[in-house]
Parts: structure tokens; sequence; C-alpha cells
């Protein structure tokens, strides 16, 4: 015993939850808890300090670095140690009298009587997929008549089950019996949570791979377990308050904010269970299109600045660039653009705005690793093939750029945001953000943001009736897919699912889109849904103006680095930004005196909307725009175009590959 350690001062602020007999009673009681990995570690910790006095804790594993996310014992000072020793050194940290007994073999057949001898409950912390260990436990307690406890992580929130003596056995509620492994763990999930509450936020559904017995994970789930289930230990422990029993169980998750009370009488034989059952096989057998598990790791510094670099904006996600790298410190960027099939890259400038984000791109990644960039244009190539040089140099004590972690989860918006008005303090970070020789002018409140919306609504008129823009359209949607390397997915574009079925239907030929557009209005919903109603539901729309008009590649490149330093700051803060460009090239096509199309009609209201334009923003401002997008708070895009792998993307590998 430690003669500085009083047990009652300890553990005094617990009382008046609970009296000081109960207290008492909790120091004389003894838990069993298998597994010290994810929530076994934080269950452990949790019960210890709300005083109880005796443990029996399992795990024969050892902590490694990737459990570092989650699990209570992981630090850099208990690497390759074992759990049970690790934890039981903690616990025994806060309370010294502890009699705590491990296992570091874990729970077998062999110790199984030994680990649940004199223990009042048990708290389950095995492994996810554990599944034989689980039922041989779980089967022992219901065996013994000792209450068992099983609170699951998923995502940030956590689901409860308990299985009590004399009630529903684990066993009857899962329905393990005779299945695979895989089964197994479909049955458990659903088991666990068969109200899916956590389902709405899992943005990269890759992460899950129930085959090779891995999935995501929080701290935020496995420490609501550990509150939970102990709550749960508490009222058994002091036979007091109402405790669920399976079939009856809870799922709580704090990022929907949601508390939701479960039952499936008879378990994995409930028809509304089984049904469910039915709908997740399908679904696991339907193959995933997603962001990929791991980005490729490379060795040359080069490589991992490209392979970040890569994820620049460009229009319709062509990425008109490609990678030459010379040596450890020379890069070539080689440019393209599509102004001879695109009628939006007009002379090429939406492109070269493209490859300007590309460097900015290029150039804070490169801070990330301690170097500064050079960037030269060859003047000898065509302006359809710009093409540039990049020294990087070392250089000492220079800062990474904060901007860096938002350059792959900058993605672009097309549902509507909120349209709560922005902050002064962002305007002037998004302001400054855009660097020297450039302003941003910002149309936002209600009469400026329907102005934009009545503009953007005829603006798409023009958009969806000519045959210059379908033959844009019709190659460029990748239909039925939430992610793209080289497209746009048409889960991404901001249509209802039957709009999106009516546009696929219409984009298989032009007859079908002129019939469509010319008699039945059929462009009337998608602008609806496209253009009017996210015009107005943002919280302003913003126009990036340069001080000089620009006319080279030079300028235009230079305006894509203050658009993508413009749109990484939003990203920063929290905001969403999708662009809204063709009013400004529809402009200059007018301005120019320049027919970008055979539609008469459409040409003659592209005249209309540039003086309309021109009235929005002023004489003087229009030339000079290089972007123009809405911004807001919004949800997270839950499609989006993604990138091509860096592999297509650098000459060198290209040639090998041929070879």
């Amino acid at each position: 015993m430690n003669s500085s350690f009083d047990y009652k001062k300890a553990f005094s602020r617990n009382i008046g939850w609970v009296t000081e007999q109960e207290q008492s009673i909790l120091k004389s009681k003894r838990v069993a808890i298998a597994g010290m990995g994810g929530v076994g570690g934080s269950h452990l910790l949790t019960l210890t300090r709300l005083g109880i006095g005796a443990f029996h804790i399992a795990d024969f594993d050892v902590f490694e670095l990737a459990n570092f996310n989650r699990q209570a014992g992981a630090t850099m000072s208990h690497l390759n140690r074992p759990k049970v020793d690790a934890l039981a050194e903690m616990a025994l940290d806060i309370n010294p009298d502890l009699d705590i007994k491990r296992f570091s073999e874990g729970v077998t057949g062999n110790n199984l009587s030994e680990f649940f001898t004199g223990v009042d409950v048990y708290v389950d912390g095995l492994d996810f997929f554990a599944f034989q260990a689980r039922r041989s436990v779980f089967a022992a307690c219901h065996e013994l008549g000792i209450p068992a406890v099983t609170a699951a992580p998923l995502g940030m929130g956590v689901a409860l089950l308990n299985f009590l003596p004399g009630r529903m056995s684990f066993e009857e509620y899962f329905g393990f019996e005779g299945c695979s492994e895989d089964e197994m763990a479909l049955r458990f999930l659903l088991g666990l949570a068969p109200a899916g509450v956590h389902r709405g936020y899992l943005v990269e559904p890759g992460r899950i791979n129930l085959k090779e017995r891995r999935g995501p994970s929080t701290a935020i789930g496995c420490e609501l377990c550990a509150g939970v289930a102990s709550g749960q230990v508490v009222k058994i422990l002091l036979n007091r308050g109402n405790v669920l029993a399976a079939p009856h169980g809870l799922q709580f998750d704090a990022f929907e904010n949601r508390l939701k009370r479960t039952w499936r009488p008879g378990g994995a034989s409930n028809p509304i269970q089984r049904l469910n059952l039915i709908l997740a096989r399908r679904g696991l057998s339907k193959p995933v299109t997603a962001i990929p598990d791991e980005s490729p790791r490379y060795e040359s510094i080069i490589e991992q600045i490209l392979d970040v670099a890569r994820w620049a904006p460009s229009g319709d996600n062509t990425q008109p660039w490609r990678f030459e790298i010379v040596n450890e410190f020379h890069l070539v960027v080689h440019g393209s653009d599509t102004r001879d099939h695109c009628v939006y890259d007009l002379d090429g400038h939406p492109s070269q705005t493209a490859i300007g984000a590309l460097l900015e791109n290029i150039r804070i990644a490169a801070s990330r690793h301690g170097l500064t960039i050079a960037i030269s244009r060859r003047e000898a190539m065509p302006a359809t093939k710009p093409t540039f040089d990049i020294h990087f140099t070392p250089e000492a004590g220079i800062v990474p750029d904060p901007l860096y972690p938002y350059i792959p989860v900058r993605a672009t918006q097309r549902r509507r945001l909120s349209p709560g008005s922005l902050q002064a303090e962002q305007k002037r970070q998004l302001e400054e953000a855009a660097g020297p020789g450039y302003r941003i002018l910002w149309l936002d409140g209600n009469k400026s943001k329907l102005k934009v919306a009545n503009l953007l609504f005829r603006n798409a008129w023009i958009r969806l009736t000519i045959p210059e823009a379908y033959e844009v359209h019709k190659s460029i949607i990748q239909w039925n897919s939430r992610f793209s390397e080289d497209r746009i997915p048409d889960k991404a574009i901001g249509l209802d699912p039957l709009a999106t079925r009516l546009m696929e239907w219409a984009l298989a030929s032009w007859r079908r889109t002129h019939f469509l557009s010319a008699y039945l209005g059929g462009t009337l919903l998608p602008r609806i849904q496209l253009d009017w109603l996210p015009a107005l539901y943002c919280a302003a729309h913003f126009i990036i103006v340069a001080d000089r008009k620009p006319e080279t590649i030079d300028d235009f490149v230079e305006a894509g680095r203050a658009m993508q330093r413009v749109w990484l700051t939003a990203t920063r803060l929290g905001l969403h930004v999708q662009p809204e460009m063709t009013p400004l090239i529809f402009s200059r096509y007018v301005r120019e005196g320049r027919r970008f199309t055979v539609v008469e009609k459409a040409l003659a209201a592209a005249q209309s909307l540039a003086d309309d334009f021109i009235r929005l923003i002023g004489q003087e401002t229009s030339p000079h725009a290089v972007f123009a997008g809405r911004m807001g708070r919004g949800k997270v895009p839950e499609a989006r175009s993604v990138r091509l792998p860096l592999e297509k993307l650098i000459y060198k590998m290209q040639a090998a590959e041929k070879e």
C-alpha cells in the first residue's frame, strides 16, 4: 500500500452522484475486461477513477504506432510494450491499492474459468473482428450468470448492448452459429447499431474492408464507449437505475447529435434485421469507387510534392499538365489547354489559370520540405503548350505554408450553402490571401445575390442549349459515380436523382438535348437546381479582380495562383467554393465581338447578359476580372472529382511502362 494514497480523498468527488456507502461497494467489486486496445484501456482507466477496486485484464498484443489515434495506452514510451502491462501501470498510478490481475496471453479456453473467477461484471474490449473469442467469453458470462456490457465505437459515437443473466444471450441476439467470418462481421455491426446513425458521415467507404479486417476509428468513439459502458457498470454493481438488456440497446452519435433507442426482438431473426442483412450483403457486393485507401509513398521529395500538388482544380477536371522530373532539384511542367474543342476554354486562359493553381500548390508543398521554388516559362513553346521549368532550392528556416493540409481537402461544392453572411475577419483573410496585384469584389446581401442568381439562371440557358457546350457536357460526366479521376462524377453535379437521370438520357444525343430544351422546357429544372437556388443559398458571391488587365499567359498563370490561395484559405476557414466562370467567359466573347456558337438567339442572349454583368460589377472592373465564384458554409461534398494517379502524370513513368 502506498502510504501517501488515500482512497476516500482520491475519489471523494464521486460522492454526490454515488453515496459514501455505494463508493465502498464499488471498491469491493471486481470487473473483468478482455482487450486493452481501443476501448478496453479507456474502460479500465475510467472504471479505476470511479473507484472500482479489482480488475482482471487480458490482452496478448503490444502497442504500435497504428494504435495512437484511439488507444488510451498508446504513447511513445509504451511502443512495443505489452498492453496489459502498460495499462496496469497506468491504472495503478491512479489507484496504487488496486487488485489487478493480468492475463498476458489474452482470453483462451485454458484460462477462461480463472479469468471469470470472482468477477462481478464483464466489459467487452475485444477487437471488433475477434468473433470466436467474443463468442466464448459471452457464452461463459451467460453460463456463469455474469452481466456483460459491450459498447462499440462507431465513427464518433457509441453503440451499447447489455447481456444480463436470465435474459437474451449474445448468441441468441447475433445468431453467429454456422456463419462465416464475413457474415459474423456483418451481423455484429448491424446488431450493435440497427439504427445506423453513424453511416451518414462516412466520407471514405473504401476505408472499411471486412475481408482484410480493418476499418477507420476515432478516439471520440472510444472515449464515449468508456463513459457509456462505465455508466452501465455502476448501475449494475449498485443495483440502481434502469439497465437496458438485449434486444434493447442504444446508439449515441456526437457528430450527428443523435441518441437512438433500439429494439430488435429476436435479434438476427427479426424480420427487419433480416431485411437489413440482405440489403447490407448487396451493398458489400457492389464495387466501391473511392479515394484510394492510402496515398502512394514516394522516395523522392519531388514526387512527394507532386503527389500533393496534383490536387489543383481545373476546368471539368481536365488536369492540363504532365510532369518531367529532370533531377532532384529540377522539374518541368508541361501544360496544355482544351481551346480546340471546349467553348469554355477561351484562348486557353482557364487552363492557364488552372496551371497557375498547380504551380501555387507546388510552392506550398515545397515549403513543407524546406524548399523554395523559382519558376520560368519557356517562351519558345506555343501558347497551347505552356511549359515551365521549376528549380527547387533548400532554404534554412523556411516556414511550411499553413495552407498545405488543405490542398487535397479543397473541393467544389455545387449544392446549396448556408446563406449566413461572411464575417469581416473572414473577408480580410481572403482578401489578404489574394496577394499584391489583386482585390476581391464582394457581391453579398439578398439584393446582390438575387441579381447574381437571375444572371446565372439566364446564363445557364446558353450553356444548356448551344451545341458547342453540348459536346463538352456529354464528355465530362462520369455517370453513376461518386468519384472520378478525370471527369466529374454525376453525383457531384448538384442535381437530384430524377434530374440526373433525365440529364443522362438527354446527353446521349444532341437531338434529345435540343428536343428537350426546345419543346419541353428541359433546361428549367437544371437551371433552378444548379444555378438559381445555389446562387441564393450562399454567404456571398465574389470576383477576384487584377489591378492590371490580364493579357499574357503569365498574367493568367499568376491569376490562377491568387485564385488557389483564396480557395485554400476559404477551405481553411471552413468555407466551400463553387466557381462561376461562364459569365466572365461569355462576357469576354461579347466584349471582343467573337462568335462562340451557331445559335443566333444564344448570341443575342449573351449580349444582354454581358450588359447586365457590366452593370453589376462595373465597366472598368469587367476586363480585369480573373475568377468568379460563390462561397459559404455547408456540408462536405459526398461526391467529388479526384485526380489521376501520379504514375499517369509523370512522363518518365509513362515511358518506362511502354518499354
